[in-house]
């Protein structure tokens, strides 16, 4: 079957192709903060964009009232995001922290995510993540659709020691959780390829 994006009159059903496919998906679970409440909220489009500069790129919807998430306004706010990477540990508050809550109302309190200070000016880590990107604001990308890309700029990268399997080579092994469409996938096996000849 060939689909004609520009012929799609249902655009949830462009949603539906493209998450069943790209897969499977990091999760970009981002903690952001204004006025002392705590946003903890899961994104999906998601990936890394350069090392060079270190960018990452996510794709930030709006609530069904048509206004920014909370991710989206604070980021447009203060500039600055504590992304952390979601252990299997974590799948259910993940899940959880998904839902729509009042600007007032802290994911963190409301579904037990425990978060800590890590990183002097930006918004506190998810304590049970492994790895957690400090990342600014640097550029919305204007498409003109119910998504907003934006591109962060890491600033610093956290590493939980005990997933650093060799310093010296700075090789490091975890499962975080992934999205496969409407489900979620541990990523459990790793399969080395045999070298090119």
């Amino acid at each position: 079957m060939h689909f004609d994006i520009a012929a799609m009159e249902n655009k949830t059903d462009i949603y539906k192709l493209m998450s069943q496919t790209i897969i499977p998906r990091p999760i970009a679970w981002i903690v952001t903060e204004d006025d002392g409440v705590v946003n903890v909220a899961p994104f999906s489009y998601f990936t890394g964009l350069s090392s060079s500069p270190a960018t990452v790129l996510v794709s930030i919807g709006h609530k069904s009232d048509g206004t920014p998430k909370d991710t989206l306004a604070n980021l447009r706010k203060h500039k600055r995001c504590t992304l952390c990477m979601v252990p299997e540990s974590d799948l259910e508050k993940m899940h959880f922290s998904s839902k729509a809550l009042n600007h007032e109302e802290s994911e963190a309190n409301v579904f037990g995510i425990a978060t800590a200070p890590a990183k002097e000016g930006f918004p506190p880590k998810i304590v049970t993540s492994p790895v957690a990107y400090f990342c600014e604001l640097i550029q919305e990308i204007e498409l003109g659709g119910s998504t907003v890309p934006v591109i962060l700029e890491i600033k610093e990268i956290f590493v939980d020691d005990s997933i650093v399997t060799d310093r010296e080579k700075l090789e490091i092994t975890f499962a975080p959780v992934a999205r496969i469409g409407k489900s979620y996938a541990f990523l459990d096996e790793a399969v080395t390829p045999p070298p090119i000849p």
